[in-house]
């Protein structure tokens, strides 16, 4: 398999899931900015709309979209108890926190903020979004280990990632202290570090990677 990346982004969801799986593949890397892959060539030739991650099957089939892609590779090893089995209410409370993260959080929350054209007061308005979904996840996290209660799985992954571009856009996470410690939970996985470690994430940059 070949995952595409960019430091830090979304696709660092996939990459620490493919360590957490323990499956072979390659990682290249592409630049957000000018679509270049490391190595040589153009990203569009692989996802027409330019953003990672992508996930190329040895057979040649393509996944996009990170939710997706975690759960494709969880499926490949059960026994990892990534995700529960297709068909369980616990995986639909899977899918719901995947989803919670890509459009709360991520698309509704963070991504407006790395706009250089949205004026601050517009600004404010997805600040105080981002406020109260971590507030909501504070409280949730007082009483359970990991999103699905004591399973560790792919949306905590998620979580992790989108959370860590808190610092990136001026958002301050100091007053959620039990979001503080899930993500010093999360951080301290091999697979998490081996990920971060492989993009040159740690220390995790005070700004966004150019």
């Amino acid at each position: 398999m070949k995952l595409f990346y960019a430091p830090g982004s979304s696709s660092l969801l996939p990459h620490i899931v493919l360590y957490e799986a323990g499956l072979p593949f390659t990682a290249i890397k592409v630049d957000e900015h000018t679509k270049d892959v490391e190595g040589g060539g153009d990203y569009r030739t692989v996802n027409p709309l330019g953003y990672v991650p992508a996930l190329v099957l040895d057979g040649g089939a393509l996944l996009t979209e990170g939710a997706a892609i975690v759960q494709y590779i969880a499926d490949q090893v059960p026994s990892k108890a990534l995700a529960p089995p297709n068909g369980t209410l616990e995986r639909t409370r899977l899918q719901s926190w995947l989803n919670f993260c890509s459009s709360e959080l991520h698309k509704g929350g963070f991504s407006p903020l790395f706009y250089k054209g949205v004026p601050e007061q517009g600004k404010d308005v997805f600040r105080a979004r981002l406020a109260a979904r971590f507030a909501h996840l504070d409280a949730y996290l007082a009483s359970n280990a990991y999103l699905l209660g004591r399973q560790y799985s792919v949306a905590d992954a998620h979580l992790f990632v989108v959370s860590n571009w808190a610092p990136w856009v001026n958002f301050d996470l100091s007053s959620y202290g039990n979001v503080k410690a899930y993500r010093e939970r999360i951080a301290a996985r091999p697979a998490v570090r081996s990920a971060m470690n492989a993009e040159g994430l740690i220390p995790w940059p005070d700004a966004q990677p150019s």
